[in-house]
C-alpha cells in the first residue's frame, strides 16, 4: 500500500470503459436463510432522479425549493459558538490535533465535514431519505451494482478549482483505502469507480446491502485530488484542507479553539438542499476538559449555546443575572429523533466478563431509581433498550416475522431471546434494595464465582474488579454512590478518569474493562451496524463494537435488516437485534428524556425540532437588531 495518495499514483489501477462494463455481474452470498444479493431500491431503477430512499418514498418532487424544516429567508450573520459535550460526538470533544476527521489517527474537532460536499444530503425530515447535493442527479441501475452520478458543473473547490469526477473517484477510492474504520462500512462493496465526462459511477460488486448506496452518496466527503498531491492521506495534520463546502477555517488554536468561517462565495448556496441552512457567519468551537469552567462561559456569553446533559446543572445552576434579564432563555424543545443509546459498555474480550450472569450481576446493582430521585431531580426516564423510541424496541415474547428470523439459530441462543425482552428491574429506590443485592450475590455464584478474603475469584483464580473508564467527572456522582453499593457486595468498582487522548486511544483500542459512550441513532438501520454489533468489528480498532460482541446469529440478523425490502421487515430485524443484545447484558443503560434542554443567549433564534430525525442548531440563525 502506497504511503501517500497523489494523482499520479492511484489506489487502484486505471478504469476503462471495458472494465466497468464486464464488472456489472452480480454476487450473491447466503448466510442461514439470509439472501444477500442486493435488490434494487423500489421504484428508482436505470432513471436519473433528485433523490433515493431505501424503501421508495420520497417526501420532496423534483424542482423542490427548499426542506420544509428550515426557514428559507433567515438571515445571514452572526455567530454561534458552543462547546461539544463529551456525549454528543463519536469525536473525542474535547480537544483536538488534526484536522484530518476522516482516518482513525488522531483526533479531530466535531463539524469538520462544514468544510466539504457531498454528493447527496439527508433530509432531516425523513427516515432515510438522501436528496443531490453536489451531484445534479442520481441514477441506480437496475440490479443495483451502479450508482451513477451526474456532477453540477458549477460545484467549485475553495480555491476556484473545479469539481471534477476524478476529485470524486479519488475520494471514494482513498477512503476505502485508508478512511476511518466506521466510514469505511458503507464502501466495504465498493469494487471500482468510473469516470467519464462528467459522470462518475461507484460500481458494488453485489454483496452491498440496500443501504450501502445511499450511505456511500451522503456520508463520504469530497476532497481536491490536487489537495493531497505528495501528501499522505491517512496523515495527522493541522494544515486546513482545501473543500467545497460552505464553510472554511478561520481562527484555529489547536487543542482549545476551531472557527468556521462562512464562505459568502459558496458555490452551492442557492442549492434546494442549502437554502435556509449555514446562516452563522462565524460557527465557533470551544474545548475543554472541565465542564464547570466552560459553563462559566457560557454564563459571560462567550459561548451563546448550551446544550445541557446536566440534570442537576438545569434544576439548580440557570440562577445568574442573564437569565433574569432575559438576555438568556432556558428551553426545553421536542426530541423527536430515536433515542441515543448511552450506557456503560462491558468488555467481553476480558474472560472476567465473559459470562452474561456476571455482566447481569454488576448492572443489576446500579439504583436507577435511586438516582433519578437524588441526583436527577426526576428529570430521566430510564433507558432499556438500544432502540428507543422506535419501531425497533423489541416487546412481548417473539412472534411472526422477529420469531421466522430467530428460529434457525435457536440452539446458538439464550431462551431469553425468546421471551419478554430483558428490563432492568426497578428498586425499591433506597440505594440499597436488599432484594436486588441478594439477586446480583446469586448470580455472580452461577457464573462460578466464590467469595473469599481478597474477593470474588473465579476457577481460573482471577479476582472480579472493576476499572469504569471516563472522560468527565461529571458523572463521578453518579458512579461513586453505585461503587459504594458494589462494595457491599464485595466487587470493587474503580472510576479511571484520563485525559482526552488517553480516554480515546484506550476506546480504539478495547483497552478497558467498562466503558461509558452515547450514540445516535437512526429510524433506518445503515451500514454503521456492522460496526456496532457485528462479529468482524470486534477485532477491528476504533470500531463501535466496544462489547466486544461476536455473535453468528447477531451477524445474521443485521445481515437481515440491511437487506430488507420494506421498513416493516428491517424493523422486524431491528427487533431480534434488540432481543439478542438485552438478554445478553451487554451493557448497562443510562438514561434519556424526550426534550433537549437548552440555554440559548438571545440574538439566536431556535429552529424547528419536533419531527426531526436528527438534532442540527447549527442551521438555526441570528436575528439581526
Amino acid at each position: 500500500m502506497p504511503k501517500g495518495i497523489a494523482p499520479t499514483q492511484p489506489l487502484t489501477p486505471p478504469l476503462t470503459r471495458r472494465a466497468f462494463l464486464q464488472s456489472s455481474a452480480t454476487a450473491a452470498l447466503t448466510l442461514g436463510t439470509v439472501a444477500l444479493a442486493m435488490r434494487p431500491l423500489v421504484g428508482f431503477a436505470s432513471v436519473e432522479r433528485h433523490g433515493l430512499s431505501v424503501f421508495g418514498e420520497l417526501k420532496y418532487p423534483p424542482g423542490f425549493a427548499q426542506f420544509g424544516y428550515v426557514n428559507a429567508t433567515a438571515p445571514k450573520g452572526g455567530r454561534f459558538s458552543f462547546s461539544a459535550p463529551s456525549w454528543l460526538y463519536n469525536q473525542n470533544p474535547q480537544t483536538f490535533n488534526t484536522l484530518n476527521g476522516f482516518v482513525l489517527k488522531g483526533d479531530a474537532p466535531p463539524r469538520i465535514e462544514l468544510l466539504f460536499d457531498m454528493l447527496m444530503v439527508r433530509a432531516h425530515d425523513e427516515p432515510d431519505a438522501v436528496y443531490c447535493h453536489l451531484a445534479q442527479s442520481v441514477a441506480l441501475s437496475p440490479d443495483g451494482n451502479h450508482l451513477s452520478f451526474r456532477l453540477r458543473p458549477e460545484a467549485r473547490f475553495h480555491d476556484g478549482s473545479k469539481v471534477t469526477p476524478d476529485d470524486v473517484a479519488f475520494s471514494y477510492l482513498a477512503i476505502k483505502e485508508k478512511g476511518h474504520p466506521n466510514l469505511k462500512l458503507a464502501l466495504r462493496a465498493l469494487d471500482m469507480v468510473d469516470v467519464a465526462d462528467d459522470m462518475v459511477t461507484l460500481v458494488f460488486d453485489g454483496t452491498q446491502s440496500r443501504q450501502d448506496p445511499l450511505e456511500a452518496a451522503s456520508t463520504i466527503p469530497i476532497f481536491s485530488k490536487a489537495d493531497f498531491d505528495g501528501k499522505a492521506f491517512d496523515a495527522s495534520s493541522l494544515t486546513p484542507p482545501v473543500g467545497s463546502g460552505p464553510y472554511k477555517i478561520g481562527l484555529i488554536n489547536a487543542g482549545s479553539v476551531i472557527e468556521f468561517h462562512r464562505d459568502r462565495d459558496y458555490w452551492g448556496k442557492d442549492l434546494p438542499t442549502a437554502v435556509g441552512h449555514n446562516n452563522f457567519d462565524i460557527i465557533r468551537l470551544s474545548f475543554s476538559r472541565d465542564s464547570t469552567t466552560t459553563f462559566e462561559s457560557f454564563k459571560k456569553g462567550d459561548l451563546n449555546f448550551w446544550l445541557e446533559f446536566s440534570s442537576k446543572r438545569w434544576a439548580t445552576q440557570y440562577d445568574f443575572p442573564a437569565i433574569h434579564d432575559g438576555r438568556v432563555k432556558k428551553l426545553e424543545l421536542p426530541d423527536d429523533q430515536p433515542s441515543a443509546a448511552q450506557g456503560w459498555f462491558f468488555n467481553t474480550r476480558r474472560s472476567k466478563f465473559a459470562d452474561p450472569r456476571t455482566r447481569e450481576a454488576i448492572a443489576t446493582t446500579f439504583d436507577f431509581e435511586w438516582s433519578n430521585e437524588k441526583l436527577f431531580f426526576g428529570l430521566y426516564q430510564r433507558t432499556q433498550s438500544f432502540f428507543e423510541r422506535t419501531k425497533m424496541k423489541a416487546s412481548g415474547k417473539a412472534e411472526g416475522k422477529v420469531l421466522a428470523l430467530l428460529e434457525p439459530f435457536r440452539d446458538q441462543l439464550d431462551p431469553a431471546v425468546f421471551d419478554e425482552p430483558y428490563t432492568p428491574p426497578v428498586s425499591d429506590s433506597s440505594g440499597r434494595d436488599r432484594k436486588l443485592l441478594a439477586r446480583s450475590i446469586q448470580l455472580l455464584k452461577e457464573a462460578g464465582w466464590t467469595q473469599t478474603e481478597v474477593g470474588w475469584v473465579n476457577g481460573s483464580g482471577e479476582t472480579l474488579e472493576i476499572e469504569l473508564l471516563g472522560n468527565t467527572p461529571l458523572f463521578e456522582r453518579i458512579i461513586n454512590p453505585w461503587a459504594e453499593r458494589l462494595a457491599l457486595i464485595g466487587v470493587p468498582l474503580r472510576f479511571r478518569l484520563v485525559d482526552p487522548a488517553q480516554f480515546q486511544r484506550r476506546l480504539d483500542e478495547f483497552d478497558f474493562d467498562l466503558a461509558g459512550r452515547r450514540y445516535s441513532m437512526s429510524a433506518t438501520l445503515g451500514p454503521a451496524t456492522r460496526s456496532v454489533w457485528g462479529s468482524a468489528s470486534a477485532e477491528t480498532n476504533g470500531s463501535y463494537n466496544l462489547a466486544g460482541l461476536k455473535l453468528a446469529a447477531m451477524d445474521a440478523m443485521i445481515d437481515a435488516a440491511l437487506a430488507a425490502e420494506s421498513r416493516e421487515d428491517m424493523e422486524a430485524a431491528g427487533q431480534a437485534i434488540d432481543r439478542i443484545w438485552r438478554a445478553g447484558h451487554y451493557w448497562i443503560p443510562n438514561w434519556n428524556k424526550p426534550v433537549h434542554t437548552i440555554g440559548l443567549w438571545q440574538g439566536i433564534q431556535a429552529g424547528e425540532t419536533a419531527g426531526l430525525y436528527e438534532f442540527y442548531p447549527e442551521s438555526w440563525w441570528w436575528m439581526k437588531g
